[in-house]
């Protein structure tokens, strides 16, 4: 009885790590961008769906949508690629 019960376990933990083993690994990772912790000072941001509209500025590229553009306090830009 003890045999077979460990047999058993042998052959669950194989068929365990078999599936393991199948599995696509692109499926189990996520992918994940690094924000910088830091805000510029920005006076308002721009994106081409709303035109020249001003928008709400965010506090950097990582926090704004992609293409937008944020107008800095002193007269320089930042473009969010």
């Amino acid at each position: 009885m003890a045999r077979s019960n460990a047999c058993c376990r042998l052959l669950l933990l194989l068929l365990c790590g078999t599936l393991l083993l199948e599995m696509n690994p692109g499926m189990m990772l996520v992918s994940a961008d690094a924000c910088p912790l830091y805000c510029l000072d920005v006076d308002y941001m721009t994106c081409p769906s709303t035109g020249d509209e001003h928008l709400s500025p965010q506090c950097n590229c990582c926090l704004a949508p992609e293409g937008c553009t944020l107008h800095l306090s002193d007269g320089t830009s930042v473009y969010c690629s």
